[in-house]
């Protein structure tokens, strides 16, 4: 094989290896369960597999504050998926008595899952929003959920 030949061949295996390891994050990241009504099983549900492609409001270091409302569980809920009605590139893909969960189109195409569950006894809402495809985001579920909670506040009056 010529020197020309060996750097494709090299320049092949990284692209491959590339591709499958993007491939493994988005399926360990699709492989987390909707959250349940336990709260360890919220909280594992909630969780982020990788900090460079996800954010959630239970992490202690590099966590969102978690959504706050007045009122009952089902007028949250309802101020949850007005907000959720504000953002275009969003879709309620479930829709239960205590979880909801969104997907967020971007405009090239990526998905983001958002899995939403509301605690009703603290009168808040926890989430998580992590890439389906990839290892970084490029903090595009951080400023998200931050406009999210901006607005969500709004839609609350807070």
């Amino acid at each position: 094989m010529q020197p020309s030949g060996i750097r494709l061949k090299y320049r092949l295996r990284a692209i491959l290896l590339i591709s499958s390891l993007t491939s493994l994050g988005g399926i360990a990241q699709e492989s987390a369960n909707t959250p349940q009504s336990r709260p360890e099983a919220t909280k594992e549900a909630l969780s982020c597999l990788l900090a460079s492609n996800c954010v959630n409001s239970l992490d202690d270091m590099t966590s969102l504050p978690a959504l706050r409302f007045n009122g009952s569980a089902d007028e949250g809920k309802a101020i949850l998926l007005a907000t959720l009605a504000a953002f275009p590139e969003a879709s309620v893909v479930k829709n239960e008595a205590l979880q909801v969960e969104a997907v967020f189109t971007t405009p090239i195409g990526f998905r983001d899952q958002v899995l939403f569950h509301i605690d009703a006894a603290n009168k808040r809402i926890d989430f998580r929003s992590g890439s389906n495809i990839g290892l970084y985001d490029f903090g595009k579920n951080r400023s998200r959920m931050k406009e999210f909670s901006a607005r969500f506040e709004k839609e609350s009056g807070r």
